[in-house]
């Protein structure tokens, strides 16, 4: 039995599209990336964006609860990077407002659910008497 509540997997599906998002071209990396230079943008997007999918999967095979635990965190800070740099992007101009929405709206509910699988796992570790 793995330390990870059942919902892990399931979520991490939506994760995935989160991160295939953001190397699509109708929501502007490819884009940066070709036509734009903006490279260093879009490289730390695309090394937090995809950073968070994959932390997520090795929370899976989480040895503790504790590693499951740290996992999890090191994906929500992960996912609050990739927002500044959509953040970023949106207020310069590189991202649509409908792009930089959309992407954001995703994120929100990534965050919440991170946030509150972390809350859960850790009341669980340290149950108050």
């Amino acid at each position: 039995m793995h330390p990870y509540p059942e919902n892990i997997p399931k979520r991490d599906a939506s994760t995935g599209m989160i991160n295939i998002k953001f190397v699509t071209t109708d929501l502007g990396l490819l884009y940066l990336c070709s036509n734009k230079q903006e490279y260093v943008l879009s490289k730390q997007l695309l090394r937090s964006g995809t950073a968070i999918g994959a932390l997520v999967r090795e929370a899976e095979q989480a040895e503790s609860k504790a590693d499951f635990l740290h996992k999890l965190a090191i994906a929500l800070k992960e996912a609050n990077e990739t927002e500044y740099w959509i953040l970023l992007l949106g207020e310069t101009d590189y991202l649509t407002p409908k792009e930089s929405e959309s992407i954001l709206n995703d994120l929100k509910e990534l965050l919440k659910l991170l946030t509150s699988i972390i809350k859960t796992t850790k009341e669980k570790l340290n149950p108050k008497t």
